[in-house]
């Protein structure tokens, strides 16, 4: 399986972080295409995207101001597929990335992706006391993977959080 390449730039609004890619974004090349996950859908509802982006057009992220990466870069089934090892790596190879590209805000597409980040046992939904990376603003959202039982509507809610301070 083939990683996914980021979309990534310089300054962006919101550098959009996920656990890794799917195997179905692995085979697309584009960024949280398994047709269960919602975050294009989540996008859009809480404002972010002038419409519902599909998977294979998330190059236009970066005419907004966003961007997408992974804590890890190997495709799998699922987050627990991922090894402590390759979180270590992740989390450095991430660190570097932000420090570099100086997002406004970070955004951690799951509660597990902050709390591998950060090192941290817990966090609240939304932006975070103290950001990993200096300069930035870290904000929690909720997985928009179709594994997640949490209601559409709530998760909208969050995300409508992180485009007002946008």
């Amino acid at each position: 399986m083939e990683p996914v390449d980021d979309r990534i730039k310089e300054n962006l609004k919101i550098l959009f972080v996920g656990f890794n890619p799917s195997i179905r974004s692995s085979e697309t090349g584009h960024h949280f295409a398994n047709p269960n996950n919602r975050f294009w859908r989540i996008l859009f509802e809480a404002g972010l995207t002038p419409r519902k982006f599909a998977a294979s057009e998330d190059d236009l992220l970066l005419e907004l101001g966003f961007g997408i990466t992974n804590i890890v870069a190997r495709p799998t089934k699922a987050a627990d597929e991922i090894t402590k090892e390759e979180y270590k790596q992740g989390r450095e190879i991430l660190k570097q990335k932000i420090a570099r590209m100086k997002p406004k805000i970070v955004c951690y597409v799951g509660k597990g992706v902050y709390l591998n980040f950060s090192g941290r046992k817990t966090a609240p939904w939304g932006i975070q006391e103290k950001a990993v990376v200096a300069g930035t603003i870290d904000f929690v959202a909720p997985s928009s993977s179709g594994l997640v039982r949490m209601k559409l509507e709530d998760m909208v809610a969050i995300y409508q959080e992180l485009a007002k301070i946008v």
